[in-house]
């Protein structure tokens, strides 16, 4: 009976630690999303990732409150002989990533532990050169070099970070299959029903030779299609709009925005 009693104490000690745990990240991390991002840093950010003059106010705001907590809670390594990780690269990274979750903050990258910057395209198993990897045991891999590339013209439909922080939300079920984590079940519904078909269309296009808004790499696999269409959601937003309807309106949802309205002065 002693002994029933030990094991239940230490699982009440557990469950405590854990809940006061909780209780301490959530504090500090209401604490970081308070205090925004310096006026220097919002030079850097525009510097690096042009789009960000063209998110809505509001939206911002909540996006630099998850930079703080991205910055504090990730960590973030030079490989390939980068000599170091610099606030700007961390910043040019950051934005992007949490642009993402900004009406999403349950999809905070639970799994993501680092993100490994190489200075320039990476090898990656064996002789296969990459420009950015996300691999769901809690890295994301980019190439300095792609970074600012991918970020520099703002409306060519091509982000390497967009692209690998969108596969990092859809691995938060632990599967990339392009189908990303929803709060109501009917929300699967609706997504499959949406994309499904365009994957379908989209895949003939790309077969058949024929250019659409959104680029050939998503025809690899429903993972890359989501990848690649939150890269267009952002970048390409009206074209989007415009040629796939059902796929704009379930990425504006899952992601709350509406990008397509950004460049029209629309403030929401």
């Amino acid at each position: 009976m002693t002994g029933l009693w030990v094991f239940l104490g230490g699982v009440a000690l557990v469950v405590a630690l854990t809940v006061w745990h909780a209780s301490r990240v959530s504090r500090r991390r209401r604490q970081l999303r308070a205090s925004g991002l310096s006026d220097a840093e919002r030079a850097l950010v525009e510097k690096r990732f042009p789009l960000w003059k063209t998110v809505p106010e509001p939206t911002r705001r909540l996006a630099e409150g998850w930079m703080r907590v991205f910055l504090d809670e990730k960590g973030f390594e030079a490989c390939g002989g980068l000599e170091e990780v610099t606030d700007e690269m961390m910043l040019a990274v950051a934005a992007p990533a949490c642009l993402l979750i900004a009406h999403r903050p349950q999809d905070f990258y639970s799994r993501l532990r680092s993100i490994l910057i190489y200075p320039d395209a990476f090898h990656s198993g064996g002789r296969d050169v990459r420009l950015g990897e996300s691999w769901s045991t809690g890295s994301v891999v980019l190439s300095w070099q792609s970074v600012c590339q991918g970020s520099a013209d703002p409306r060519d439909g091509l982000n390497v970070v967009l692209h690998e922080f969108a596969h990092q939300i859809d691995q938060e079920d632990g599967v990339a299959d392009g189908i990303p984590e929803f709060d109501e079940g009917p929300d699967y519904g609706r997504w499959s029903a949406a994309m499904a078909p365009a994957y379908e269309r989209f895949c003939e296009r790309v077969e058949a030779g024929k250019r659409s808004v959104l680029d050939d790499y998503g025809a690899e696999s429903p993972a890359e299609f989501f990848a690649v269409g939150t890269e267009t959601f952002f970048e390409k937003a009206r074209q989007l709009r415009d040629d796939e309807p059902e796929v704009y309106r379930e990425f504006a949802r899952f992601y709350g925005m509406d990008p397509a309205e950004w460049r029209s002065g629309t403030r929401t």
